[in-house]
């Protein structure tokens, strides 16, 4: 058996060999891409010798991802995904200095592959289908967290030198497409009390708008509200601001639309798909945002359970002395937790039995979000059942237990 620990750069990678006792065996720094990998296998032919199985090849690195990684799993190689946070952790055990090098990095690594293999987790074994559906579902959420970043810089900008606009398309929603064309056309108050009822219903009409008249003069007159003014060099100065900030969203909006478009497609593509539909609360982009972060590796996890602590919705229990809590989990995957979130609260119109079980968790004096919570933890289990036992989600069978009051 070898261990390897790879403490990876974006051009390079550090590595260090040991044997099982632990014995430093060799250390190297490996350029990134076909030639470093090449160079890996030598070193593992050299040290291991021609009998070494791969799968007794363990490697840790401190990501999951990437062609370097995905050339490893395919070597049959066992390699461990470790939380740089862990390492740093590890690390102290060795110096409390705080020193730092990448070759401690590659030992420290090596060492935890060795020490404390049975405490990691290993890379998942997810189908090429399923990462794509993973590369193209976290595209499109961090497209729509970049819109929302630029709209907000946008709203602090029209709020310094331009408030009429914001209660102008209020009604319209600053970050569509249409309300943007008019701030474009129109990006100060002077000019925006300048535009016309036709110029304002053209602009509704390309949007396919409804009642476009009323919602044309409900913008005209709040455009056209007296408003406290700037110097003119300074306007201008906000009015090119907040232009570059409007023609971005229009790009962004563009863009998440194309990228919605590949989300579908690839989680229609994958075989779980109708599984994940025909849960409550999920519709194509949050199954493929929750598939894409559970990934469909079937060994992954051992039980329902550790489905649940993987996606954060199950509590921790914090014990020491006379102290005793449970409470909610704060370090776990956000992306798969706000798709978790957003199925639980759909599912409260879509499942009688959901409902149910939220509105018995509120009657316990849980709060909104710590029922949801419990909801979405529920959720998660069924979920592994389905996807277990490979079949569609079913509203009876689900809630049966919850339906009537067990025997004492």
């Amino acid at each position: 058996m070898l261990l390897i620990g790879d403490d990876w750069a974006e051009d390079h990678h550090d590595v260090e060999v040991q044997d099982p006792s632990g014995r430093k065996l060799a250390a190297a720094r490996l350029p990134e891409g076909v030639d470093g990998v090449a160079r890996l296998h030598e070193l593992v032919a050299k040290y291991g010798g021609e009998a070494l199985d791969p799968a007794d090849v363990i490697v840790g690195i401190e990501t999951d991802r990437g062609s370097w990684v995905q050339a490893l799993v395919a070597s049959g190689y066992q390699v461990y995904a470790i939380n740089p946070r862990q390492v740093a952790r590890f690390k102290e055990r060795y110096a409390s200095s705080g020193a730092k090098s990448d070759k401690g990095d590659a030992h420290a690594l090596a060492d935890m592959v060795r020490i404390d293999r049975a405490q990691l987790r290993p890379v998942a074994g997810d189908s090429a289908q399923a990462q794509a559906v993973k590369v193209v579902a976290r595209a499109h959420q961090t497209l729509i967290w970049e819109r929302t970043r630029t709209f907000q810089r946008l709203r602090s900008t029209l709020r310094e030198y331009f408030p009429a606009a914001l209660n102008a398309y209020a009604s319209l929603a600053l970050t569509s497409t249409d309300a943007l064309e008019l701030l474009i056309k129109a990006p100060t108050p002077a000019a925006g009390a300048k535009l016309t009822r036709t110029q304002i219903t053209a602009v509704l009409t390309r949007a396919r708008r409804r009642n476009r008249d009323a919602k044309a003069a409900t913008i005209q007159t709040a455009l056209r509200q007296q408003q406290l003014g700037l110097p003119e060099p300074l306007t201008a100065a906000y009015a090119a601001t907040a232009t570059a900030h409007a023609r971005v969203i229009i790009a962004l909006n563009e863009q998440i639309a194309a990228m919605q478009e590949q989300v579908k497609a690839h989680f229609r593509a994958h075989p779980d798909a109708e599984i994940y539909l025909s849960m409550p609360g999920i519709a194509e982009i949050t199954g493929a945002r929750v598939l894409a972060e559970f990934g469909d590796d079937p060994t992954r996890y051992a039980s329902a359970k550790a489905r649940k602590n993987y996606a954060g919705t199950s509590p921790i229990t914090r014990a020491s002395g006379k102290i005793h809590t449970v409470q909610a989990r704060y370090v776990r995957n956000n992306r798969l937790a706000d798709a978790l979130q957003t199925q639980a609260f759909a599912s409260l119109r879509a499942s009688p039995g959901a409902r149910g079980y939220y509105d018995k968790q509120r009657t316990r004096e849980a709060g909104f979000n710590p029922a949801l919570r419990q909801l979405g933890n529920r959720l998660v289990g069924i979920l592994h059942g389905c996807l277990k036992t490979r079949t569609l989600y079913d509203e009876a069978t689900a809630w049966s237990h919850h339906a009537q009051p067990q025997a004492a």
